[in-house]
């Protein structure tokens, strides 16, 4: 039985180098992660070097041996067969090879009987699919968009037969960032010293620079046109950066004291919110923010809020309507469900009735959603028309996600942008409320 932690330099050379679905070799920092025979490894950190190549080799190392069976996995389905994903690209590797692709199971058969399968894990149940199957290599794509159950619970998948000479591993590849931040820094980047005693792990960081079959440059700026945040953590692959309060930073929002015209408007609504009581004396409010685009610049002209009960709060959303006009777009974020289907028809059949309106699905967590607009006021595209709103909205801004009590009007302020850069609104009529588009608005 094979009792070092490292694969020899021969066999390094057959399972890799001489490895006929491989096609190309490994970088100086993927061949650390493929000689490296412990039971659980990640790699990465930054974005940019080689992480899914790395996993598709670590994948591919054992398929001449007949008791071989790998299993890779996604967070979804639609992240594991966008153009070169992991499916994608492994078929780039594979289609003129005697490997066969079987679609119905989306797996791959090798000539010795090894296979190699694609899934995802949606939902916390999903990984109950694969309760009784034997794996001796599963292989996580982004595990930081993981929960820490899902990882450890296709462990138990992990077996081999008796007198086997194949290795049994659990291989990650990911970036800091996502659901699964904590704990896949703890688990492999700052362990406990209990964990560390274990040496049944390992963590193989690498960049950018460590992938010499990319355009680094070009890959450099357009990461250069992320958040603050998320630069961090995929350009420098650091795991210490926490999207806490660094989201927005004041000094990079622009002022204007009246928005240009031809502006394409968006109005955009969150409507969870009630009346302040003894048990909550600090409840959510009701946001309208509109925003507008010309030309790649981004301008907020108002932000409307109330806490009011339902009755006060629709006889003020009517009378920002009418400031509007029907010429601009209503929209309103739209809750998953039945319910949240039925809240947008009641609102259409009444308060909204007669205006461009419609629901959105949003998608991603609060933070994803507002990482566009958080670049692009990073990169001082983002104007606010001067009033009285200006303050109570900036100061959200720069303490979203975790320092600040309320999020409703980024909400919103996300919503609008990612609606304006999704579709290209008809011209708007660009007056407001008779008066030019200039800032003011209700406040309550």
């Amino acid at each position: 039985m094979r009792s070092s932690k490292k694969q020899s330099k021969s066999e390094f050379v057959v399972t890799v180098l001489e490895n006929p679905y491989i096609p190309h070799d490994p970088t100086i920092k993927q061949a650390e992660f493929l000689v490296d025979l412990r039971k659980d490894g990640l790699y990465g950190g930054a974005a940019g070097g080689g992480k899914s190549d790395a996993l598709l080799m670590a994948a591919l190392q054992y398929v001449s041996e007949s008791d071989y069976s790998a299993l890779l996995l996604r967070r979804t389905y639609a992240d594991l067969s966008l153009p070169h994903a992991l499916m994608d690209r492994m078929d780039e590797w594979l289609r003129n090879t005697d490997a066969a692709w079987k679609d119905k199971t989306k797996t791959w058969a090798f000539p010795s009987g090894a296979t190699i399968s694609f899934g995802y894990l949606e939902a916390e149940k999903d990984k109950y699919r694969y309760q009784g199957a034997e794996f001796q290599f599963v292989g996580f794509d982004e595990l930081t968009q993981f929960t820490e159950t899902q990882f450890t619970y296709l462990f138990s998948r992990l077996r081999r037969l008796e007198g086997s000479e194949v290795p049994v591993r659990i291989r990650a590849a990911s970036n800091p960032g996502g659901v699964g931040h904590e704990w896949v820094k703890a688990r492999y980047i700052t362990p406990s010293p209990e964990e560390l005693s274990r040496d049944d792990r390992f963590f193989v960081p690498a960049t950018l620079t460590d992938n010499p079959f990319l355009d680094q440059d070009a890959y450099t700026e357009s990461l250069d046109y992320l958040d603050p945040v998320t630069k961090a953590q995929l350009k420098g692959g650091d795991w210490d950066i926490k999207a806490a309060g660094n989201k927005f930073r004041e000094e990079k929002f622009k002022y204007v004291d009246q928005a240009p015209a031809g502006l394409k408007l968006i109005r955009f609504w969150d409507m969870a919110a009630t009346e302040p009581y003894p048990g909550n004396k600090d409840p959510d409010w009701t946001v309208g923010l509109l925003m507008g685009e010309k030309a790649g610049y981004y301008y907020v002209l108002d932000v409307f809020r109330c806490r009011k009960n339902p009755k006060e709060r629709d006889e003020m959303i009517a009378r920002v309507l009418w400031m509007d006009g029907n010429t601009i777009q209503q929209r309103m974020e739209q809750e998953g469900g039945s319910s949240g289907k039925d809240d947008i028809l009641s609102f259409a059949k009444t308060l909204f009735k007669g205006f461009d309106f419609r629901g959105v699905h949003p998608t991603g967590s609060k933070e994803v959603r507002a990482n566009g607009v958080s670049g692009a006021v990073d990169n001082e595209l983002v104007y606010l028309v001067r009033g009285q709103w200006n303050s109570a909205f900036v100061a959200e801004c720069c303490a979203f996600p975790q320092d600040g009590v309320h999020d409703d009007q980024v909400d919103c302020f996300s919503g609008a942008y990612n609606e304006l850069i999704k579709y290209r609104p008809r011209q708007q009529v660009m007056t407001w409320g008779g008066v030019g588009l200039s800032g003011g608005g209700f406040r309550v």
